[in-house]
């Protein structure tokens, strides 16, 4: 290891250990008596007995990993008479054992994974169990660090680039661990930038700015993602979707998965995918009932592959080819020419998969109708708050500033309007209120996984992946397949960019093949995993989908899509050459671009 990067990072092995050793001491010290003390078994039914000074009966059964113990608490003394609750909140009393009980909810009851406990009864245990094993997992990831950062012939970044995979992991399997996705990405984030210094060799004032730049970029997606949910969800609360969702009249699942795939693909073109998704997964609201979920989160699936489909051939549908676009590999016919029918074929492919299991389903469950009473101004916020999503592009394409800056002129347009319309009278439809009605879990969420995969950037990781995998093949197709399957695990930005910074404009022309596939497959790789694109993030929060159920339901028709479109531009590419696809379809691209869609 190089000596300068050891006098930074200071001894390789006593700091660490004795940070590990002292978290497991402090975890065993944590009060050792009520850690390993008798608690109520779980699964069974713990009576009260009359005694006050017994909060709960005692058992030696431990709690099971992530037991919840919020809620409303209770006097401890125990009543003649305690309530059970059926899951419509009605009272039922215990025939069997001639008692009653108080259910103190259905998510307790579930993770407890048997009879209802009284309220008393979960207060009462002792809370130490719960931290021991929260800081038992910590141990065992500082453990790893400690081995990743002293073990010889490891880089310098193999800290960081454990903290990442261990992160990942605990995102992966949040239902199984209990910790929120969002936590578990801020902890990542800000613990991968702390190895940047030692994994550089960078002085602390360079590795301060460099992280005041990434938080510098991240804020602008963040804050893009504030504005379009906050004018979504005003748009929303004045019933303005129900000026299209009015307009869709079928019940068919099948025709509903063509409609909502065909608006999205279109639509990202003209917006991006990840205000497109916003804006396409509140309208599922309104078109399937919350008892049909299952069939909403798929539609929602769909939504997100299509979006980034949609994006991939239009250079303000995504950020990867604006980038492309800004840099002169791609220019506007060509891209447009050469991925628009692979675009068309992996979102084709994915909705016929997901179509055919629809075959012979039950109808779709319509939401109850809302009041016919409409708010005031709702034509108005429908066509301000959609106008203003699409001026965001226009606005960024004359004054060059960055699109957060159009998002936030549009929010505080429609702020304003509301203000004037409803006073004080009808603060529910105002903007404060769709302020906290928005997933903020979801926007820290993203903002911890961008800044964990910017901190490997900075320490160089994922070009030394990008340099690695050109090792691999000379192919171009299997290149930029393989770049595009990476970026559904780690985000296609920094993918992109490291491939620009590889391959430089006279070793790769502009417009050729490479940067087609490098386009497409960046925009469309990241549909297979929901945490692969921003617009998989959004739908994550939106829908509240979990890792392991988008792997299993939506991600073979989206790597099904994705291998499709692959195939596509290289046959079409084969078939007539990259110059002719461009030359057969410039006086279409022309025509849209001029029409305003491409700015």
């Amino acid at each position: 290891r190089n000596p300068a990067m050891r006098s930074v990072a200071g001894p390789p092995s006593a700091p660490w250990a004795a940070t590990a050793c002292t978290l497991v001491a402090c975890t065993a010290m944590l009060h050792p008596a009520a850690a390993f003390s008798s608690i109520p078994t779980l699964g069974g039914r713990a009576s009260l007995l009359n005694s006050p000074s017994r909060g709960f009966a005692v058992r030696t059964n431990p709690l099971a990993l992530g037991t919840s113990l919020s809620g409303p608490r209770r006097s401890s003394a125990a009543p003649a008479l305690r309530m059970q609750q059926d899951p419509n909140g009605k009272p039922v009393k215990d025939e069997s054992r001639g008692e009653e009980f108080v259910d103190i909810g259905a998510d307790a009851q579930k993770r407890f994974a048997g009879p209802p406990y009284t309220e008393d009864t979960i207060s009462g245990i002792p809370i130490s169990k719960e931290l021991v094993q929260l800081f038992s997992g910590w141990g065992v990831i500082a453990a790893a660090v400690v081995a990743a950062s002293t073990i010889p012939g490891l880089p310098p970044s193999a800290p960081m680039v454990v903290t990442f995979v261990l992160g990942y992991l605990a995102i992966v399997f949040e239902d199984q661990v209990d910790i929120n996705k969002s936590a578990t990405a801020l902890m990542m984030g800000v613990l991968c930038w702390t190895f940047v210094g030692p994994a550089t060799g960078m002085p602390f004032k360079e590795v301060v700015h460099a992280l005041d730049e990434s938080l510098a970029e991240i804020a602008q997606i963040v804050f893009f993602l504030v504005g379009a949910m906050s004018i979504v969800e005003t748009v929303d609360a004045h019933k303005g979707f129900s000026i299209v969702t009015d307009k869709i009249q079928t019940t068919s699942k099948q025709e509903l998965l063509v409609i909502t795939a065909g608006l999205s693909f279109f639509l990202s073109a003209v917006l991006d995918n990840l205000t497109t998704t916003i804006v396409m997964c509140s309208l599922l609201t309104k078109l399937v009932a919350d008892s049909d979920r299952e069939t909403r989160m798929t539609l929602g699936g769909m939504v997100v592959i299509a979006a980034n489909a949609g994006g991939a051939w239009s250079p303000i549908g995504d950020v990867t080819t604006t980038m492309l676009w800004i840099g002169g590999q791609v220019t506007v016919a060509p891209l447009v020419a050469n991925v628009f029918l692979p675009s068309i074929v992996c979102t084709a492919v994915a909705v016929g998969i997901e179509a055919f299991k629809f075959k012979d389903s039950e109808p779709i469950s319509v939401p109850p109708a809302e009041e016919s009473i409409k708010p005031r101004g709702q034509n108005l916020v429908f066509g301000v708050g959609v106008g203003g999503l699409l001026f965001v592009p226009v606005f960024k394409s004359v004054t060059h500033l960055p699109p957060v800056a159009g998002m936030l002129l549009s929010l505080g347009a429609l702020w304003s309007i509301t203000d004037r319309l409803h006073g004080e009278d009808v603060p529910k439809l105002k903007m404060p209120e769709s302020l906290k009605r928005i997933d903020t879990a979801g926007c820290l969420f993203f903002m911890g996984i961008l800044m964990a995969v910017s901190a490997m950037q900075e320490a160089g990781v994922l070009k030394s992946l990008s340099e690695f995998l050109a090792t691999l093949t000379t192919s171009d197709a299997v290149l930029a397949t393989v770049i595009g399957a990476a970026s559904a695990v780690i985000d296609n930005v920094p993918l992109v960019a490291a491939a620009m910074g590889m391959y430089s404009l006279d070793a790769r022309l502009p417009d050729s093949q490479f940067w087609d596939l490098i386009a497409y497959c960046a925009g469309t790789g990241g549909s297979m995993l929901v945490i692969g694109s921003a617009a998989g993030i959004a739908y994550m929060g939106l829908e509240n989908v979990n890792f392991g159920w988008y792997l299993k339901k939506i991600s073979p028709s989206a790597a099904a899509g994705y291998l499709a479109g692959v195939g596509t531009l290289v046959l079409q590419n084969k078939l007539l050459g990259t110059a002719a696809v461009a030359t057969a379809t410039a006086g279409t691209a022309a025509a849209v671009a001029n029409s305003g869609i491409l700015f």
